[in-house]
């Protein structure tokens, strides 16, 4: 795939960190990568964003941003508050393809979930997506109540005519509960889609070089990652 596209279950779930997983694992299999962040929200003109997170863990990729908001809310109502013009789905499509022809692979982080809307008329990450003709990546949490949050993702792809390139746990705990080691196994049925990644919880805090090294292990083969990964038992 030369475009992915990645959204989340929710917010604060390790999307942005998944992401840089990613980014890190195509570099190191000496792929180009570019990163793109349609909507930033609640992040002052100054301030490092979510892209530019990912290029700090990951290393020598592209970023782009097409809008920035102050307040972190949606980015629709964001872009409302702050008098902006939003960004529409189109946008978010043809940014995508003028940078999949000079990098192997563009990564197209989301603003919170799915449906969360870009602009006054209802587009979300989704009409983008649909768009551009590119997979979804799925970023769920470990825990209870992930399994519905899953479903109803899924749900939502398919009715948007999406396809699920598979799911990732953003934040996988270093002592998992029974719920979370239960759905290991639950979470591909709720997906309809192979889980085919682990983000250790606290991963964004390694240092750039240690994240780089460790990311690849974190991934299935299927998203770049090392013949290493594996799901516990």
């Amino acid at each position: 795939m030369t475009v992915l596209f990645v959204t989340g279950t929710g917010t604060g779930i390790g999307k942005t960190v998944t992401t840089a997983a990613l980014a890190a694992a195509a570099l190191a299999d000496g792929r180009s990568v570019a990163v793109l962040k349609p909507a930033q929200t609640g992040v002052g003109p100054d301030e490092p964003g979510d892209a530019a997170e990912v290029a700090r863990l990951a290393g020598a990729v592209t970023t782009e941003e097409l809008a920035r908001f102050p307040e972190p809310l949606a980015p629709a109502t964001a872009a409302a508050r702050a008098g902006r013009v939003p960004v529409g789905p189109q946008e978010v499509a043809d940014a995508a393809e003028k940078l999949a022809a000079s990098h192997d692979l563009v990564l197209v982080e989301g603003a919170g979930g799915l449906l969360v809307r870009f602009d006054a008329h209802g587009h979300t990450l989704a009409d983008a997506a649909r768009r551009a003709d590119a997979p979804v990546l799925m970023v769920t949490e470990a825990g209870l109540g992930t399994l519905n949050a899953t479903a109803l993702t899924a749900l939502a792809l398919r009715t948007h005519g999406l396809r699920c390139a598979g799911v990732v746990i953003g934040s996988w705990p270093a002592e998992p509960d029974l719920a979370s080691r239960c759905n290991l196994a639950d979470l591909p049925e709720a997906a309809d889609a192979p889980l085919l990644g682990l983000v250790p919880e606290g991963a964004g805090s390694l240092p750039p070089g240690a994240f780089r090294s460790a990311a690849p292990g974190w991934l299935a083969p299927a998203l770049g990652g090392s013949g290493a990964f594996r799901l516990p038992g």
